[in-house]
């Protein structure tokens, strides 16, 4: 009886910020989210240092690909996006998460915005429980 929310995170090029997004809501919250993620202009590869700073959180990405808005399932609940860009109608509230893009900076920042986008999903699970625990009430 408990309904996840379908949450689509959205960066860039889905090679970094909104894959590390929908790995951590797999892992934290996969009892009140259903998470994909998608990139406005997708890259060909995860980066291989998104792969690396989310294995020191004994998260593998292996088998993890980009892709774009138009290849993600179908409806959902709510859009986060990192993208600092508008994006098209998708039929669901969308929230904006400014989150620096990691793909250029040191390994160092990498770890300190894969450390944000962990609290901040971590944050978002939290509303999700809080919601449903009320509900029950």
């Amino acid at each position: 009886m408990n309904e996840r929310k379908r949450v689509l995170f959205v960066c860039i090029g889905n090679s970094c910020r909104s894959q590390m997004a929908e790995a951590f809501a797999r892992r934290y919250g996969s009892d009140v989210i259903e998470a994909e993620s998608a990139g406005v202009a997708p890259c060909n590869i995860v980066a291989p240092v998104t792969k690396e700073v989310m294995l020191e959180k004994g998260i593998g990405l292996d088998g993890c690909r980009p892709k774009g808005l138009a290849q993600t399932g179908g409806r959902f609940d709510l859009i986060v996006n990192m993208s600092g860009l508008p994006l098209p109608d998708l039929g669901a509230p969308v929230r904006d998460w400014e989150v620096e893009d990691p793909i250029w900076v040191s390994r160092e920042r990498h770890r300190e915005i894969r450390d944000e986008i962990e609290m901040r999903v971590q944050r978002l699970i939290s509303e999700f429980r809080r919601r449903v625990g009320s509900a029950g009430l």
